[in-house]
């Protein structure tokens, strides 16, 4: 049977559009959607002198169909600019090693050991050489229960009080004050106490200072104490005119100790002696003093543990102090 072609639409409406998109791969003319909505009749093999026919069957009628692109790109890629490639780079790189050194940083401060915290009241305290009354600082009487040789109790009384004074080898020992000139030496207190027999006087000094609450920690660290690193710095005694304490001097120190509260920026100092004048040949370390088997005098007095119980107790005075003062900001707010 000869092949029967179809006739040419007569408008030329009814032809299929020429697909113009930029797809991945070509589309041909026809499709399945197409071939489907019309009605073929079964074709017999073209005959030789016939030209073959695509499509519709319309060999040169079609326009030309738009060139569509063979590429697989998603997007065009722009011409590459040297200049912005640089540019771009840098900032990377300038923002890798800015993340790098803060991520360092918060690494390095991580690892650092935190500094310890500074004690409550510790600034407060350092005013209070001319914020506290004199009685607050030096009572006019100061119990010592357990102070004395066996813990047998201590009462010392308030004969003589010194105006403050500047820090000066006149009131400091010159191992003491070279220590802590660096640390800003502020002010020194002092005042002179009787026992209740009044056989004994014990000079006390309070050593204002402007030293941080890690410098001041680090001040009374080690064996012994700020008094066994400082060796033989005796404080200097305060005698007092028309009293126990009239003959009270450098010939007659007997024994002395020095504490440093990590908590407190203060220096306190001791120094006992007998009340009749007595001289001695070497004053003693609190400590030494009080050690067992001893027999001189200064020992068998309890000289040594006066002058290391009066500290204890000016230790827990201060405290009491710094802590009114701290709880009367808070009511004042």
């Amino acid at each position: 049977m000869a092949a029967r072609a179809w006739a040419a639409p007569s408008d030329a409406d009814d032809l299929p559009e020429v697909e113009r998109t930029t797809r991945l791969r070509a589309i041909r003319g026809t499709s399945g959607a197409d071939r489907s909505t019309r009605t073929r009749t079964p074709a017999s093999p073209p005959a030789p002198a016939s030209p073959p026919t695509y499509g519709y069957g319309l060999a040169g009628t079609l326009p030309p169909e738009a060139p569509v692109e063979t590429t697989t790109r998603l997007r065009p890629v722009r011409p590459r600019r040297t200049g912005r490639v640089l540019a771009v780079t840098a900032c990377v790189v300038l923002g890798g090693g800015l993340i790098g050194g803060a991520l360092a940083g918060i690494w390095l401060a991580s690892a650092e050991p935190a500094r310890p915290a500074e004690p409550a009241g510790y600034t407060e305290a350092k005013d209070l050489w001319h914020n506290a009354p004199v009685d607050t600082l030096f009572p006019r009487t100061l119990p010592g229960p357990g102070a004395g040789p066996g813990a047998a109790a201590r009462t010392w009384t308030r004969i003589v009080v010194a105006p403050d004074t500047p820090c000066s080898p006149a009131v400091l020992g010159k191992g003491l004050l070279a220590t802590l000139t660096p640390l800003g030496c502020e002010r020194v207190l002092r005042a002179t106490y009787t026992d209740a027999t009044a056989s004994s006087v014990i000079t006390v000094g309070l050593v204002f200072t402007r030293a941080d609450a890690e410098a001041q920690r680090t001040l009374g660290q080690g064996s012994g104490g700020l008094t066994a690193r400082l060796g033989e710095d005796v404080p200097p005694a305060l005698s007092g005119p028309s009293t126990v304490a009239a003959r009270f001097g450098a010939r007659q120190r007997a024994s002395w100790w020095l504490s440093a509260p990590a908590d407190l920026p203060v220096v306190i100092t001791a120094v006992s002696g007998f009340a009749d004048g007595r001289a001695l040949d070497r004053p003693q370390p609190a400590d030494r003093a009080m050690a067992r088997g001893r027999t001189d005098a200064t020992a068998q007095s309890g000289l040594g543990h006066e002058a290391k119980g009066i500290t204890a107790r000016f230790e827990a005075l201060l405290r009491k102090a710094v802590a009114a003062t701290v709880k009367e900001k808070e009511n004042a707010r």
